[in-house]
């Protein structure tokens, strides 16, 4: 039987007087699935995410992943919970400028208290596996989009997270690096790692996904189990 690593049952979000983003969503995912959120700008898709990431609380309804009722946390505990079960990718990297690329990787895992040795360990596998290595010493600044994806996947991934949420991965990326980072999450979710992802990308849902969930005004509108193996 199938682990969830995502339960979601009758969330509701509202906002001021207007519609619900979500409205009494109920949604499951399972370890091991590679899931595209798919649907038009106002669909509730950063919402669903902000809410996974106990970045936002629903208004009704509960938030369960990797065993944690994130719809109960307060601020303090939810970061906790982020440093523990969650790793998060961006459209725009969010790297630090100011930090090179090995200290950017590291960073979670101080913030986590992991051991020095045990943290540099894991960045040092990290940057190897991704491909950027050579890069450790030098700054963002210096690296290609698709090279700052990989440094903020690395970032994502040195806490070992249960999910690794994307908000738009590719967004930000020329043809050629949003391939190099949809190669990545494949060979990602091919090591069993569980991913949620939001984009309006659709080669990117179709490489990657082994399910597409397309939300409309805040609800689920089709639910399909893809193959994206070839």
């Amino acid at each position: 039987m199938s682990e969830a690593v995502i339960e979601l049952h009758e969330v509701t979000r509202q906002y001021d007087e207007g519609p619900p983003a979500l409205r009494k969503l109920t949604l499951t995912v399972n370890r091991g699935d590679s899931v595209a959120i798919l649907g038009p700008s106002g669909s509730g898709k950063s919402t669903l995410l902000n809410l996974i990431a106990g970045l936002d609380r629903p208004t009704s309804g509960t938030v369960t992943v990797a065993g944690a009722e994130v719809h109960t946390l307060g601020e303090a505990a939810a970061a906790r919970y982020r440093r523990s079960h969650i790793g998060m990718v961006f459209q725009f990297f969010n790297l630090l400028d100011d930090l090179t690329v090995l200290d950017n990787v590291l960073l979670p895992a101080q913030l986590a208290g992991v051991r020095g040795g045990e943290a540099r360990s894991r960045a040092a596998r990290l940057l190897t596996t991704l491909g950027i290595d050579r890069h450790s010493g030098a700054y963002p600044g210096r690296l290609s989009g698709g090279e700052r994806q990989r440094v903020a996947v690395a970032r994502a991934l040195i806490n070992q997270p249960a999910l690794l949420l994307a908000d738009e991965p590719t967004g930000a990326l020329d043809t050629a690096s949003g391939i190099e980072v949809q190669n990545l999450l494949k060979e990602l979710h091919a090591g069993g790692q569980t991913i949620l992802m939001v984009t309006h990308d659709m080669a990117l849902a179709e490489a990657c996904a082994t399910r597409t969930i397309h939300l409309v005004d805040g609800q689920v509108s089709a639910d399909t189990l893809t193959d994206s193996r070839s």
